[in-house]
């Protein structure tokens, strides 16, 4: 429910209330500092079929929201009921629909309980929100659209940025963080650039059950169309992103259910066997972007806002809680020391910290995309020895596992 105030003094603002919004605040939770979360939308409730917006997990971030730090008063997100809805993915299984090229991750073979977990997104929030909403020194403002923000940078860190909200509430902080997606309000109005490009394609993604069981793996499969992944959920289902040129997209929307079930399993070689129900169908467009810049002075970005990727593997979600992490250590720290947290020199450690990892992995998804998408055939036969060969090389293959899992 909205806090009804006309004028309000935070430490930080944070716009944006989705999963790595809150995630920061969870990480601020029970700290020295005030939080404001401004979402414009209500959380959508969690019922008992799941939804098709899945987010996949890794260890690093499931190690973040198991923290329990009883000095500051921060609850561990995990021990809600909510978090059974949670699938546990102990095997990763990759191939190449143009040969025999494969690779299998497995936690035991690793020395892991898990590779990470498949949970729905809104289930994901609700787990946050709920510890947002018993934190003493956190606001939550929802649902609240902004009708202004003004933000004036200082150099000498005393920067204060105010928004309006459009009940006419003004609130005012040290430390303004836009986690409010790749359409940022709070990137545009700090007028930090950003270079965005679309893949020319969509993501289709549906809640399907299969006749095998997915056996707690995640599946995917490269395709020279777009690579298709089955990922598995709490009920058994599979939710499966499948990544399409705008056309081929169009098509599989128009596909009857019976049409559609049979596409799927073609693509998927029957890895699952044949696809028993298909639940409705969503699309949503595929880019990849990069701000310059995260952080001016009393200004961060975190998640989207600052960066977007492919998500053929899972990794924008655990990106953007990455960055929750870190800029929550950075700031958290610099208070602790009697530094200015909110001024840039402070704010460019968080940046150095997460900009080059983050394009990295922007980097490495695209080159995966155009690998995986070039129907040229030698290169498609040494792509498939490559897979194979790093399948039998575990030194190797524990090292691109490892920057998957975030550890």
């Amino acid at each position: 429910m909205t806090e009804k105030i006309t004028e309000n003094d935070f430490d930080i603002i944070i716009v944006g209330g989705g999963i790595v919004g809150l995630s920061l605040a969870c990480e601020l939770a029970g700290s020295d500092f005030s939080v404001a979360v401004v979402e414009r939308n209500e959380l959508r409730e969690v019922t008992e079929q799941p939804e098709c917006r899945v987010s996949a997990i890794n260890r690093f971030a499931l190690q973040r929201y198991k923290q329990d730090d009883k000095q500051n008063d921060r609850q561990n997100v995990w021990q809600s009921t909510l978090s059974k809805r949670a699938c546990v993915f102990d095997r990763m299984f990759v191939w190449d629909q143009t040969g025999v090229g494969q690779i299998e991750f497995d936690s035991v073979e690793l020395g892991v309980a898990e590779l990470g977990v498949i949970i729905e997104n809104n289930v994901l929030q609700q787990l946050l929100l709920e510890t947002v909403k018993t934190a003493k020194n956190i606001h939550y403002f929802c649902p609240q659209e902004i009708s202004s923000i003004d933000y004036q940078p200082e150099a000498d860190g005393k920067t204060c940025s105010s928004i309006t909200l459009a009940d006419g509430a003004k609130l005012t902080a040290k430390l303004l963080v836009g986690a409010d997606g790749a359409k940022s309000k709070v990137r545009e109005t700090a007028a930090i650039q950003r270079k965005q490009k679309s893949y020319g394609q969509q993501g289709l993604v549906c809640n399907v059950a299969t006749s095998e069981s997915h056996q707690n793996t995640a599946w995917q499969c490269f395709m020279p169309t777009g690579p298709l992944a089955f990922l598995p959920l709490y009920n058994g289902y599979s939710s499966i992103v499948w990544s399409l040129d705008d056309a081929a997209a169009s098509e599989h929307m128009a596909m009857s259910d019976d049409e559609f079930k049979q596409a799927l399993v073609k693509a998927s070689q029957y890895k699952l066997g044949e696809i028993t129900d298909v639940q409705q169908r969503f699309l949503f467009p595929l880019a990849h972007g990069h701000s310059t810049n995260y952080v001016k002075p009393g200004l961060a970005l975190i998640g989207d806002a600052a960066h977007s990727i492919h998500p053929l593997a899972g990794q924008g979600a655990n990106l953007g809680i990455a960055d929750a992490a870190s800029l929550a250590e950075v700031i958290c720290t610099a208070k602790k020391a009697g530094r200015q947290w909110a001024a840039l020199h402070t704010l460019s450690k968080y940046q150095r910290q997460r900009k080059g990892a983050n394009q990295m992995m922007e980097m490495s998804m695209t080159g995966f995309k155009k690998l995986f998408g070039n129907s040229n055939a030698l290169i498609a036969e040494a792509r498939n020895a490559g897979l194979s060969l790093v399948d039998h090389l575990p030194a190797l293959k524990y090292r691109v596992i490892r920057q998957a899992l975030g550890v």
